[in-house]
C-alpha cells in the first residue's frame, strides 16, 4: 500500500517518520507496515538497528518523545490519542497528556508579511502599538500583545507561515499508516485506526481555521448569556480571518497559579463550583463544550469570574447523547446495572463479537462496587475510568464525541480538586442529571419526538408506492441484480494473477533459452551467420533477464509475508 508515494516531500517526510520510530525503539512496528521495503524501493536505506532510546524509557515514554520529535501534527495527534481513554491505558494517557505545544517562535521579520497580508496594512498602521516579541508560540500559532487605537489591549494569535502545507502531508500519511494497519495488523483493526486519524484529521482543519475557533467562541459566549460566571474574550471581526484572530486582552490568573489565587484572596471553593457548572452546563445542557480546558486555557479574574479562551478544539454532543450521558451516571449511582449495559452497547453498536454476558457481569461488578456510597464521596472522574477500563477489557470503543466529553470531565474534576481538595463532583452534576432526564419527557421534548416519528412514517409511506413500483419495473426488464462482495477472495485472486504471470514468463523464458540455443547450435562461424549468432546472444540475454525477474518477484512476495 505503500507503492504510490504523493510528492518528493512526503517520500523524504516518511522516511524522516520512520527514523525517528526506530530510533525511539519502534523498528518492528515500521517493519510490520512495510514501511522499510518502501522507502528500500525508492532508495532510501533504513538502519533498523539504531534503536537506541529502547533500554532507557518505558514505551509510552518513548512514543511520547518521538511524537514531540516529529513536530506540530503528531503532537497533536498524541494530545486526541490522550483523550481515548477508552482505548488506552492510564499510563498512556497519563504520559501523552504532557505533550506540550511550546516550539520555538517565528521571527517578527518572518511572520510580519503574512500578518500585513491578512490586515491588509502594515501591522504598525493598523494598531496603535504592537509588540515585536510574542507571548507565547505553540504548534500551529504563536501571540502577540497590541494596543488599538482607543488604548484597548487585544491579542492577535497568527498561524505559523507554512503549517498547513506540513500539516496536510502529515495527514496523507497518518492515514496510509491507519489503512495499513486496519490490513496488516489484525489486533489493532479493532480499534478503528482510520475513523480515528480521520476523527482527528477533521479537527486539526477546523484548529487551523481560527475564523471558526472564533464563530465557537461566540456560540458559546451566546450560551452563557447573563451569566456572571464565565468570561469569554470579545472578537475583532474586521482583523479575523483564517490565519489570524484578533481578539481582547484576558488580564488574569492562569488556571495553574494557585499561589497567586491565594494572594488575591479569592474563593477556591466558589471557584470550583463555578468551573463544574460551566462545563456541565456546556455538555448535559447546551451540546457545546470546550475540548481542551486545561489550566493554559483557563483564567481567574479578580470579579470572580472564570476566563476561558482558546476554542479551536471543541466538543459537540446531540440531545440523545445528552441523555445517555444522564441515564449512564445516574444508573451507575442508582444500581441500575442493566441500564448501564444497554447504554453502553448502544454507544459500541459498530463493535463486532461483543460478549454481552460477559460485559452485563462486568458492569454488574462495577456498578456493585459503588453500592452505599455516599454521593457526596463519589469520584465521578474514577468512574468514568473505571468504565472505560471496562470498555477495553471488553474490546469495545467508545464514539470520538464521547471520549472528548469523557477526557473534558476529567480535566475538570482535577482542576476542581486542585482548587478545592474537598470538591464534590458528583454533587454538583447531580441537577444537571436530573434535568436532563426530565427535559427527555418533558412535553416539548415528547412533542419534538413526535413530530419527527410522524414525520417519517409519512415519508416512508409517501415514497413506499414508488419504491415498489421501480423495484418491479427492474424485475420485469431483467435487470434485477444482486451483488456479493467476499473481500478475501480478492487476495486469492491476486496470488493467482501474480502465480499466473510468474508462470507465463517462465514458459517464455524457456523457450528463449531452447530457440537460443538451436540458433546457436546451427550458424556456422561465417560473416553470413552473423545476424543469427547476434539473435541467439539477444535471446540468452532476455531469457536470464526474465529469470532475474522471476527470481526477485518470488523473494519480495515472500518478503512481504
Amino acid at each position: 500500500m505503500w507503492e504510490t508515494i504523493g510528492t518528493v516531500r512526503d517520500l523524504g517526510r516518511l522516511q524522516e517518520i520512520a527514523s525517528v520510530l526506530i530510533r525511539f525503539g519502534f523498528g518492528e512496528f515500521v517493519q510490520r507496515i512495510g514501511l522499510v521495503g518502501a522507502l528500500e524501493r525508492a532508495g532510501r536505506l533504513l538502519h533498523i538497528g539504531q534503536q537506541e532510546e529502547r533500554q532507557r524509557h518505558a514505551p509510552a515514554v518513548r512514543f511520547r518523545h518521538a511524537l514531540q520529535e516529529l513536530g506540530p501534527t503528531f503532537v497533536k495527534f498524541g494530545q486526541v490519542l490522550a483523550t481515548r481513554i477508552d482505548l488506552l491505558p492510564p499510563d498512556w494517557i497519563a504520559e501523552l497528556g504532557k505533550l506540550q505545544n511550546a516550539v520555538p517562535a517565528f521571527s517578527w521579520e518572518e511572520i510580519r508579511p503574512q500578518l500585513a497580508g491578512d490586515l491588509g496594512a502594515d501591522p504598525e498602521t493598523v494598531f496603535a502599538r504592537i509588540e515585536t516579541e510574542p507571548m507565547a508560540a505553540a504548534s500551529l500559532a504563536q501571540a502577540h500583545r497590541a494596543w488599538l487605537e482607543d488604548g484597548r489591549p487585544v491579542v492577535l494569535k497568527v498561524r505559523r507561515p507554512g503549517i498547513r502545507e506540513v500539516v496536510e502531508a502529515d495527514l496523507r500519511l497518518l492515514m496510509r499508516v491507519a489503512e495499513i494497519i486496519e490490513a496488516q495488523v489484525p489486533d489493532l483493526r479493532r480499534y478503528r485506526p482510520s475513523g480515528i486519524v480521520q476523527q482527528f484529521a477533521s479537527s486539526l482543519r477546523a484548529e487551523l481555521d481560527f475564523a471558526a475557533e472564533c464563530r465557537n467562541a461566540e456560540r458559546i459566549a451566546e450560551n452563557f448569556e447573563g451569566d456572571d460566571r464565565i468570561a469569554i474574550p470579545g472578537i475583532h471581526w474586521q482583523w479575523t480571518c483564517e490565519r489570524l484572530n484578533v481578539q481582547d486582552f484576558m488580564d488574569g490568573i492562569p488556571g495553574g497559579d494557585m499561589a497567586s489565587l491565594d494572594a488575591l484572596g479569592l474563593d477556591r471553593h466558589e471557584l470550583a463550583r463555578r468551573g463544574a457548572g460551566i462545563v456541565l452546563k456546556m455538555v448535559l445542557e447546551d451540546g457545546l463544550f470546550h475540548a481542551d480546558p486545561h489550566p493554559g486555557n483557563i483564567f481567574y479574574l479578580d470579579d470572580g469570574r472564570i476566563g476561558v479562551i482558546d476554542f479551536g478544539m471543541v466538543g459537540r454532543v446531540g440531545e440523545r447523547r445528552r441523555q445517555q450521558v444522564a441515564q449512564l451516571l445516574h444508573g451507575m449511582v442508582t444500581q441500575e446495572s442493566e441500564a448501564v449495559a444497554d447504554i453502553l452497547l448502544d454507544w459500541t453498536d459498530g463493535d463486532a463479537d461483543v460478549d454481552e454476558s460477559r460485559l452485563q457481569t462486568d458492569v454488574d461488578g462495577l456498578v456493585d462496587q459503588y453500592r452505599g456510597v455516599p454521593l457526596k464521596e463519589l469520584r465521578m472522574g474514577q468512574m468514568l475510568l473505571d468504565v472505560s477500563a471496562m470498555l477495553r477489557r471488553n474490546r469495545l470503543t467508545l464514539p470520538p464525541d464521547l471520549a472528548l466529553m469523557i477526557k473534558a470531565f476529567l480535566t475538570l474534576e482535577g482542576l476542581g480538586r486542585r482548587l478545592d481538595p474537598d470538591f464534590d463532583m458528583a454533587s454538583e452534576a447531580q441537577p444537571y442529571l436530573e434535568r436532563a432526564l426530565l427535559q427527555r419527557y418533558s412535553p416539548s421534548a415528547l412533542a419534538r419526538r413526535g413530530r419527527r416519528t410522524v414525520s417519517g412514517l409519512l415519508d416512508l409511506a409517501g415514497s413506499l408506492p414508488r419504491d415498489l413500483r421501480r423495484l418491479m419495473q427492474a424485475a420485469r426488464r431483467g435487470r434485477l441484480r444482486t451483488q456479493i462482495e467476499v473481500t478475501s477472495l480478492k487476495a486469492f485472486g491476486d496470488q493467482i494473477n501474480s502465480a499466473a504471470n510468474r508462470l507465463t514468463v517462465g514458459v517464455i523464458t524457456a523457450a528463449l533459452i531452447i530457440g537460443s540455443s538451436i540458433v546457436m547450435n546451427s550458424v556456422g562461424g561465417g560473416v553470413s551467420n552473423r545476424g543469427l549468432m547476434t539473435l541467439g546472444v539477444l535471446g540468452f540475454v532476455g531469457a536470464a533477464l526474465s529469470g532475474i525477474w522471476i527470481v526477485f518477484s518470488i523473494w519480495r512476495s515472500g518478503r512481504g509475508k
